[in-house]
């Protein structure tokens, strides 16, 4: 029933103006809109939407809360950092980054936080 179903991530926000700033200037995603229910969305590849919404206090996720699939992460990483946008690094037994980005099984991946301490991801899938 759900296979074919468009999904959407749903984030809270102290800050809408802030949080806005952020996805549309730093991310570059494309807004579709406010909706009725004070939610701001954007439209994203393969039919997702990102929904941020206001909440006093706000919440934040200690996990990744999104992950973005690209092509090339070096090159998503050095475009991001273009925007300001500033990944994190880390160092720990079977996780370590190097230039942002580390190798986790069949994959690559890159962790950034956004301005309500979210962290959010780009990973690039490898053969």
């Amino acid at each position: 029933m759900l296979t074919n179903s468009p999904v959407t991530t749903i984030l809270p926000v102290i800050d809408m103006q802030r949080a806005r700033d952020f996805y549309e200037k730093k991310l570059r995603l494309k807004p579709a809109g406010q909706k009725a229910d004070g939610k701001f969305v954007y439209a994203c590849g393969g039919g997702a939407v990102i929904a941020l919404f206001p909440k006093a206090g706000g919440t934040k996720a200690e996990h990744t809360a999104i992950s973005f699939q690209v092509d090339d992460i070096a090159a998503a990483v050095a475009a991001l950092q273009k925007t300001g946008v500033v990944f994190e690094d880390y160092d720990f037994p079977g996780l370590k980054t190097i230039d942002h980005v580390c190798v986790l099984g069949s994959e690559k991946a890159a962790w950034f936080k956004d301005t309500e301490g979210n962290y959010l991801c780009l990973h690039e899938d490898i053969a």
